[in-house]
């Protein structure tokens, strides 16, 4: 897959208000548009680790810090799990 550059204009000193490098925010800023799109269903789990530039095991524990669940299922795809497990259950 090719690589595009994503330019947000945010205001003069927003980092430093924030206490981060500019290094820093820039990271954190792709990590967090990473976890969003992976919490909407946007994108893969593979995809948002190579949004948020880093290996997918570590991106799976950054999601935590920001809320954000490992496992992304909607609630249809829930009730499908829970019932195939009771299937499974019966004697």
């Amino acid at each position: 897959m090719g690589v595009k550059l994503l330019s947000i204009p945010i205001p003069d000193g927003l980092p430093q208000a924030l206490k981060m490098s500019d290094e820093e925010f820039s990271r954190e800023s792709r990590v967090v548009l990473a976890a969003k799109l992976y919490e909407m269903g946007r994108v893969s789990l593979g995809v948002a680790a190579e949004i948020a530039g880093m290996p997918r095991l570590d991106f799976l524990s950054a999601l935590a810090t920001y809320g954000v669940p490992a496992i992304n299922l909607k609630d249809e795809e829930v009730a499908h799990e829970i019932e195939a497990a009771r299937e499974l259950a019966k004697p």
